[in-house]
């Protein structure tokens, strides 16, 4: 089955290409509304619901990278107090 679009240009369909197009066709719809009813069935399911422990532990994590942070940040003021003191050494001897 061939039809002619312009002066040399041919479209041939076969019956092997029909049948790939058709099977794509049929294979992108059912995936379409597989995946539309997966969301539907995941609005209606219930929320999760947030345990006491998994709440400690996460409350946990929080407090100790706080506390970390504070650490590094009393650090860094440490290195920051002998840097401005080497600088005022520096600066007084010239």
């Amino acid at each position: 089955m061939a039809k002619q679009i312009g002066e040399n240009t041919k479209v041939t369909l076969d019956l092997k290409t029909i049948g790939m197009i058709v099977g794509f066709v049929i294979s992108l719809s059912t995936m379409w509304f597989t995946l539309k009813s997966d969301i539907a069935l995941a609005m209606k399911m219930p929320e999760p619901v947030i345990e006491r422990v998994e709440y400690d532990l996460k409350d946990e994590l929080v407090r100790q990278t706080i506390m970390d942070t504070q650490e590094d940040v009393e650090m860094l003021l440490e290195k920051f107090d002998k840097l401005e003191e080497r600088l005022y050494e520096l600066s007084k001897d010239k």
